[in-house]
Parts: structure tokens; C-alpha cells; sequence
């Protein structure tokens, strides 16, 4: 029977004046919302790149320096098995994919090969050319590689655009070596290009004493170092002698953060290492008092302190010539971590504000078509019952957009379109009940009861019909990418708010109408 609970009008009140209430800043943009009271909300529905422009970039991944890495990680296995084994070789060298040893005893190279086999992992193919052996990495060894070096790629990409604050972007793979990033509204696309194309390998090692001008007198470096050119090329110190080996990588930190140094006033990044890395660089500063270290970023000096005593606490600051800018982009660099292998802008295509603009009037054009064309329709066809129908549909958009508003979804054009496809189903249902109602007036029944009735049994067929709905646009989001979750969003938000306003909404303005007002006859 037809019954009206003051609980279930409380919540219908409530549900939509919550929606009002997060529809709200979406009728102001981005620098008014800041302005807004307190005690409203801030949030809003994103725009996405064919909306509100932005940056396409094509990226491409340089997997053979993994694979030249590994080569060498190789080079080193082949020494190590071989010395193992005292057997004598020659000519021991890398490839971009594999590595290339001679074996001084021809006797012997059965024996180094099975030596070799047994102390390498799988993944490597040996071949014997007299005294030599000849080893590469197998294709299903390379392919593997490749997918983990991109996708490793693009889960540091994504850090580096989440922490640069870029709301909802794209990121995804192409092909076996590319990553597609689509980044919407964003105002300074040179500087996310070149924070998401450094390497930012973060590496420590003691200074030699021997100066840069020394070494070029005496015609050579010392031996176990390398020359390395600083990073700020506007400092006093142009290059570095520094120790080859590595004390420790930026693999150890846990975080980092860009502040100001209360001493100089200057901009630092002040880093924390995790508990392992903090014992290693308590070790080392502790056992290196007083000299100086290098911290390299990309294989270039980003900052040489002395260490004037030992750092047991594990944090540390990378002081230097930083505006506020650079600091916070390199500590992003070291939250996100460092790309396994140097990435390559590709393409790189500037979407303009004016196709956004465009595109936002064709969908609010459609909207409103649509709309208004399903409000005459419904107005026509069900009378008062299509009246109610219609402020249903306006109660629909207004929950929709409050729901995307919450999750802050972004909205792009194919999500535009599952909003207008919306408006169209929202109405399948009444449709449903409607009919329903007028079959049971021709029977006979009043219209209390036909209108319980119209709703209790049309209620299977709703459900029926928007859950199969519902599976497909959830596959979609699943399965798809990027306009097509879009879409799908939109889609699963509206089917699930469009069966509020037609099985509850409707019903308890109906009810109410009935109940209170007790018309004599209804028009269908």
C-alpha cells in the first residue's frame, strides 16, 4: 500500500539538498571557488585535456640501457664464475644484449660453459665459436625486460605528475616502449616535461682531494675516479675528481622535501634516508670526518659537503644555488624515485583553451537540447505524471554532477555524452511504471492501488534492465582507458542516481500527492 514515512521524506530532503550542496562550485571557477565560504565545499568536477587543454606528450623508453646494464651485471658474473673455477681467459666484454668471453684453453671450454650455465640464471643463450663464447640474452628474457622497464617507467612517471599536483592525468603504455601522457589544464608543460624526463639517479661518493686543475697537470686521474661537472654551472667550482665507488643511492630514502635553511635563508632539500639507509650513512659519515661528499644527480655534482661530523640520525640537507622552483622539483625527483632508463619526448602537441571552450558549448548545447526536448516529451505524452517525471530528471543532473563533484572525476567530452545518454534512460523507467499504472487503471483498480502496483511490478524490469546496464559500463571502466573510463563513470553514476529519482523520488511525490490530495481521477 501507498504510505508515506517521515523517515524516507527526510531522506529523500537530505539526499537531494546534499546535492545542491556539492553542485555549488561547480557553478564558479577555479579562483572564485578558493573565495567561497568555509563552510562550503571546494570541490569540483576536472576538466579533462580536450576540455580545458593542456599537454599531450608522447614518451619514449631507452630500454637498452637497461639491457647494456645487465650486459655489464653479466660481464661481472662470467669473471666471477670463471676465477671461481681457475680457469684462464681473455677478451671478456659486453654487448648491448649479451657478452663475449675467450677462453685461453681450448680443453677447457666445455668446462667454463657449464661453469658459466650453472652460476647464471636462466635467460641466456651460450654459443661456442672455436675458443670463444658467445652469450646473449634470450628473446623472452629481452621482452621481459622491456615491459618491466616500462612499466617501472610509468609508475615513476605518474609519481612525478601526482606530486607536481596535475589533477586526474593520463598516463598509459603504447606499444612495447612508448607511455602516452595526457596532462589537462596544466600551465607550465616545459617544466612537467623536463621533471618527468630526468633520470634523477641519486648517488653518494667521497670527493678525492686531487683537484680537477691537479690531475690535468699531472696528465691523469687517479686512479678509482672519474670526473664529474657540477650542476650549477654558475658556481665557483666547475667540475669534480670523485671516487667511483658508490656509498649509497637514492634507492635508501624515504623522503624528501624542499625548506628553508634558518642559517643561510636559502632553499635546501632536506632528505630522510629509511632505517637500513640511515645505518649506512651514519657508517659512512662517521668513517669519512671531515671530507667532503658528492651527491650526483644524473651523474652531475648537485651539491659537495664537508662532513663536519658524523650523521647518525639519517637525514641530511643538498644544499645549493636552488630557487623554490628547483627545490621542490628535486625533492619530487627523490619521492618518486628514478627512471630505470632515460625517457625521450617524442611528440609533444599543446591542446588550446579555445577547442576546450568549443567542445564545452557543443556538450552544454546537447545537454540542453536533450533536455528540453525529453521535458515537452514527457510533459505531452504523461501530463502532471510527466511533470513529476521531468523534476526527477533535473534532480537526476543535479546528483550526478554533485557524485563526479565529490570523487572529483574528471569529465571529458565521451563523459559529457554518457550524461546526456543518461537523461535519455532516466526517463525508460517511469516510462516503465507509467504503463504499468494506466494498465491497471483499465482493469479496474483505483488509483491507489494501481499506482502501488504499477510501481511493485515494474520494479524487476527497472532493476533488471539498468544492472545489465550497469555490468557493461563497470566492463568498460575495467577494460577501457582514458575517455572510455570516462564514459563509463559517468554512465554508472547516472544509472545508479536515476533509479533513486525514479523508484523513490517519484514515487513519494506521487504518494504524496495521492495521499493528501485524493484526486478523483488521473490523467495518462
Amino acid at each position: 500500500m501507498l504510505k508515506i514515512n517521515k523517515w524516507r521524506v527526510l531522506l529523500v530532503f537530505f539526499i537531494c539538498l546534499t546535492g545542491v550542496y556539492f553542485l555549488i562550485p561547480n557553478l564558479f571557477n577555479k579562483s572564485e571557488v578558493t573565495a567561497l565560504p568555509s563552510y562550503l565545499s571546494k570541490k569540483q568536477v576536472n576538466l579533462g585535456l580536450d576540455l580545458q587543454g593542456g599537454s599531450h606528450l608522447l614518451l619514449e623508453v631507452d630500454t637498452n640501457v637497461v639491457l647494456k646494464e645487465k650486459s655489464e651485471y653479466l660481464v661481472d658474473d662470467i669473471r666471477s664464475s670463471l676465477r671461481k673455477s681457475k680457469i684462464k681467459y681473455s677478451n671478456l666484454g659486453s654487448k648491448v644484449k649479451g657478452a663475449i668471453v675467450t677462453i685461453t684453453d681450448s680443453v677447457k671450454v666445455d668446462l667454463a660453459r657449464d661453469v658459466i650455465r650453472k652460476n647464471i640464471d636462466n635467460g641466456i643463450n651460450i654459443k661456442t665459436d672455436s675458443n670463444k663464447l658467445i652469450l646473449s640474452f634470450s628473446e623472452e628474457f629481452i621482452l621481459n625486460s622491456n615491459n618491466q622497464t616500462v612499466d617501472q617507467s610509468i609508475e615513476v612517471v605518474r609519481k612525478r605528475v601526482d606530486e607536481s599536483g596535475t589533477k586526474e592525468p593520463i598516463i598509459q603504455k603504447q606499444g612495447e616502449k612508448r607511455i602516452i601522457v595526457q596532462l589537462p589544464g596544466i600551465k607550465d608543460p616545459e617544466r612537467v616535461k623536463a621533471l618527468i624526463g630526468r633520470t634523477a639517479k641519486l648517488n653518494f661518493h667521497l670527493l678525492d682531494p686531487t683537484t680537477v686543475e691537479l690531475a690535468e697537470q699531472r696528465g691523469k686521474l687517479p686512479p678509482g675516479t672519474f670526473k664529474v661537472s657540477n650542476a650549477d654551472p654558475t658556481a665557483y667550482e666547475k667540475e669534480f675528481v670523485v671516487k667511483k665507488r658508490v656509498l649509497l643511492t637514492g634507492e635508501r630514502l624515504k623522503n624528501a622535501a624542499a625548506t628553508i635553511d634558518q642559517q643561510t635563508g636559502r632553499y635546501v632539500v632536506a632528505f630522510e634516508f629509511d632505517r637500513k639507509g640511515a645505518k649506512k650513512f651514519g657508517k659512512i659519515t662517521t668513517e669519512n670526518t671531515f671530507q667532503r661528499l658528492a651527491i650526483l644527480l644524473d651523474n652531475k655534482v648537485i651539491s659537495a659537503p664537508q662532513i663536519r661530523e658524523p650523521i647518525t640520525g639519517g637525514q641530511g640537507n643538498i644544499s645549493g644555488n636552488f630557487s623554490p622552483e628547483a627545490a621542490n622539483d628535486l625533492a619530487v625527483l627523490l619521492r618518486a624515485g628514478s627512471l630505470p632508463a632515460p625517457i625521450d619526448v617524442l611528440e609533444e602537441r599543446t591542446v588550446g583553451p579555445s577547442l576546450g571552450i568549443d567542445s564545452i558549448n557543443a556538450g552544454k548545447k546537447a545537454l540542453m537540447i536533450g533536455f528540453i526536448l525529453v521535458i515537452i516529451f514527457m510533459v505531452f505524452r504523461y501530463r502532471f505524471f510527466g511533470l513529476i517525471a521531468d523534476i526527477a530528471i533535473l534532480t537526476n543532473i543535479v546528483l550526478l554532477i554533485a557524485l563526479l563533484s565529490i570523487i572529483e572525476a574528471t569529465l571529458t567530452m565521451p563523459g559529457i555524452a554518457g550524461i546526456v545518454l543518461t537523461i535519455g534512460m532516466a526517463v525508460d523507467a517511469n516510462v516503465l511504471v507509467f504503463e504499468r499504472i494506466k494498465e491497471e487503471l483499465r482493469s479496474g483498480r483505483s488509483i491507489i492501488n494501481s499506482v502501488d502496483l504499477g510501481y511493485k511490478f515494474a520494479i524487476k524490469t527497472i532493476l533488471d534492465a539498468n544492472i545489465t546496464t550497469l555490468i557493461a559500463a563497470l566492463l568498460l571502466y575495467n577494460y577501457g582507458s582514458g575517455p572510455i573510463k570516462g564514459f563509463a563513470v559517468t554512465l554508472s553514476i547516472g544509472i545508479l542516481t536515476s533509479m533513486f529519482t525514479a523508484l523513490v523520488l517519484t514515487k513519494l511525490i506521487v504518494s504524496v500527492w495521492i495521499l493528501k490530495l485524493k484526486p478523483n481521477k488521473i490523467f495518462l
